[in-house]
């Protein structure tokens, strides 16, 4: 199979697990195989240091557990202050070969493997945790090289994006319950709709026909004009003109339900590097549940809050305290304090930060 077939199949497999964390083992395992590693690992960690390791290839129980309880501190990739997100680091970044070969990491926990090198990547940043991928070599696969680099610069964008939609799906924990019933339905496409990745949930909506339909291959929405909105924001997709947020297009089936799709365009720098049939952009589908409601009206409805108290609280997430609040909306900081008493009555919160955590839990799990 050609390396820009297997990229894609494998980009897909990336943004199922993101919906369901069961296939992450085996997606890392593709990975590995695909950047030429013989291990594998996502990893997070805390500011406090407090280590993480989630579904690793090619790592035993027990090294597994040493690297959690003690060498994941020693692991000069993931020990830097502040690494780029995406940014490919390997060990011959960081310290010469020789004094990594003396260190304890390597000593005691790399090498016992059979592994001689390693690279990672810092996949995304929160306020509690960072998230990377780490990847190992034995001796057999060599060093790292810059054919190992550039194969996981080709998976790096969509790692990225997968583990964007869990943090979503993690920040929107009291929608809990209609997510979980959300069959959400994931295309990935060219800049001319044909379909280069569908997964089963999206393999039922294009057969049943009633909203989306494969057409020759290509993706094609039942409604005149959807079809004509989703032509355009694909083409734009092909040619850089989306912001990395996506843009959602509201869709009406036949039967007369209501569906969103959001479209988020994939990295740029992908197209010339998998071959003329280039995924262009990730198409997520799902049905409406809240069909002419807007988070923010959501939240208005949910907390009774009036128009004023909703702008408060969104210039609260969107600007910062009081003062800039104040300043932003052109009003007495004693006025921004007493919408904030009220905010906090109606809402419960107890502070500034919980309202933020509020708005992001009604935020939509799919779009950053």
């Amino acid at each position: 199979m050609k390396d820009h077939q297997r990229l894609i199949q494998l980009a897909g497999n990336i943004y199922d697990a993101a919906l369901d964390s069961a296939l992450w083992p085996d997606v890392l395992a593709k990975i590995a195989c695909f950047v030429g590693a013989q291990a594998c690992m996502l990893i997070t960690k805390s500011p406090a240091k407090s280590v993480t390791a989630c579904h690793p290839f090619g790592i035993d129980a027990r090294h597994l557990q040493l690297y959690v309880e003690f060498y994941g501190d020693l692991d000069p990739m993931t020990t830097l202050q502040s690494p780029e997100l995406g940014r490919i680091v390997g060990v011959s970044d960081i310290v010469p070969p020789e004094d990594f070969r003396k260190s304890d990491f390597y000593r005691d926990w790399l090498r016992p493997q059979g592994l001689i090198d390693a690279a990672s990547v810092k996949l995304d940043r929160t306020a509690t945790n960072c998230a990377y991928l780490v990847v190992m070599r034995g001796e057999a696969n060599g060093l790292v090289d810059d054919e190992m680099r550039q194969r996981m610069q080709l998976v790096i964008p969509h790692l990225r994006r997968a583990k964007a939609i869990e943090l979503r799906q993690a920040e929107a924990a009291t929608f809990a319950d209609i997510l979980n019933n959300l069959n959400t339905s994931i295309f990935l496409v060219d800049s001319d709709g044909a379909i280069l990745h569908a997964n089963a949930a999206a393999t039922a909506l294009q057969r049943a026909g009633e909203l989306l339909r494969a057409v020759r291959g290509r993706l094609t929405a039942s409604d005149a004009a959807a079809e004509q909105s989703l032509r355009d924001v694909l083409t734009a997709a092909g040619s850089g003109g989306i912001d990395g947020k996506g843009v959602a297009l509201p869709l009406s089936a036949r039967n007369g339900e209501h569906y969103v799709a959001h479209v988020l365009p994939l990295a740029a720098g992908d197209a010339h590097q998998t071959g003329a049939n280039s995924a262009v952009a990730a198409v997520f589908v799902r049905k409406a549940e809240l069909d002419a409601l807007s988070p923010a009206d959501v939240i208005g409805k949910a907390y009774n809050l009036t128009p004023t108290e909703l702008r408060v609280l969104l210039a609260i997430v969107d600007v910062g305290g009081v003062p800039e609040v104040a300043q932003n909306l052109g009003v007495a900081d004693t006025t921004i304090k007493t919408h904030l008493s009220r905010l906090f009555e109606k809402t419960g919160a107890g502070r500034q930060a919980d309202l933020v955590k509020l708005v992001a839990g009604f935020s939509n799990p799919l779009i950053g």
